[in-house]
């Protein structure tokens, strides 16, 4: 039974926001159902989880979570964000985790908060939701103090798509709207955000574990061709393909194709592939449907569904 014995399954990137956020935020979602499921930590997610046999989720708020924000009124949301994101904790301590949400406008702040979160508040580590102001992508020197401070607490970021800039959109999506989120937009945006990070060197100086979803935004189908194309114009200490093998790990979130999974599980390895849902943007009986049929052996299917998870985050 879910939540008892053993964690069988650990979904890793698992959504909700606050009222707070949800007064902010800029775009509302029209649909009820979803809305029901962002606000609900308790009864209705618990329900849905045991009916997927889904036994811990990871939980973080969705976008835009703090880092549309800047100055206290970030530093605000992102602790009244993850306060009640604790009490959620505490209340379910079986079954709910925690990633922090990060005032990431505000570097040192969201280092301190960090910490907070990990210390104080037990949580796993934090997720990065896009870039900051949606103009400031992660690999600036600005936000280096956040990868110094989760190297020293020893915990991941996971880098989350928030909503692309309007300059990309605008270039590659203006003829056909419905192409600027999930279906191309994230993908663009995400891909860009991870691999500016590797060639940065913020990962030599602070070797942080870095986590995407959606089975790596496409990365290991071009781990190769990218590798290349930056080793014909610069050597970088490590190469971009040993960079990305050895300081990501990519989930299964909202990605349930199993050629896919194929690809990555072939170019990452068994132990650098995580479980989760996207919960509520993906049902989390899909989710299941696609790892009980995914062409996987027994141990590796258990590595991705709780093992990986229980390592990486200490669970």
């Amino acid at each position: 039974m879910a939540g008892q014995g053993a964690k069988n399954v650990i979904a890793i990137e698992e959504h909700f926001w606050t009222p707070d956020l949800r007064a902010a935020a800029t775009e509302s979602i029209k649909n009820q159902p979803m809305v029901e499921r962002l606000n609900d930590l308790g009864a209705l997610r618990i329900r849905e989880m045991d009916e997927a046999g889904i036994d811990i989720a990871v939980l973080s708020e969705t976008e835009p979570a703090a880092q549309n924000f800047e100055g206290d009124m970030a530093v605000h949301m992102a602790r009244l964000s993850n306060d009640r994101l604790a009490e959620a904790v505490r209340a379910h301590p079986t079954r709910f985790a925690g990633f922090a949400a990060l005032p990431t406008a505000e570097p040192k702040a969201a280092a301190d908060e960090l910490e907070r979160a990990v210390t104080k508040l037990g949580f796993k580590g934090a997720m990065i939701m896009g870039l900051t102001r949606g103009t400031q992508f992660f690999d600036e020197k600005q936000f280096w103090p956040i990868y110094e401070r989760a190297a020293a607490l020893d915990v991941p970021l996971y880098l989350h798509p928030g909503t692309p800039p309007a300059t990309l959109t605008e270039t590659y999506c203006s003829d056909y709207p419905i192409l600027s989120r999930a279906a191309l937009g994230f993908t663009l945006d995400t891909l860009a955000h991870a691999v500016r990070i590797c060639v940065s060197g913020v990962l030599d100086k602070y070797p942080v574990n870095m986590i995407l979803g959606h089975l790596g935004e496409a990365i290991p189908f071009l781990l190769w061709r990218i590798n290349n194309g930056i080793e014909r114009q610069v050597k970088l200490p490590r190469s971009f393909i040993d960079m990305f093998r050895e300081n990501f790990y990519l989930t299964t979130s909202g990605a349930f194709q199993a050629s896919a999974l194929t690809c990555t599980v072939a170019e990452m390895g068994i132990d650098r592939v995580l479980y989760a849902v996207d919960y509520p943007y993906q049902p989390n009986m899909a989710g299941k449907t696609f790892m009980d049929a995914a062409p996987l052996s027994d141990g590796d299917r258990k590595a991705i569904l709780s093992g990986n998870a229980c390592k990486l985050l200490k669970m």
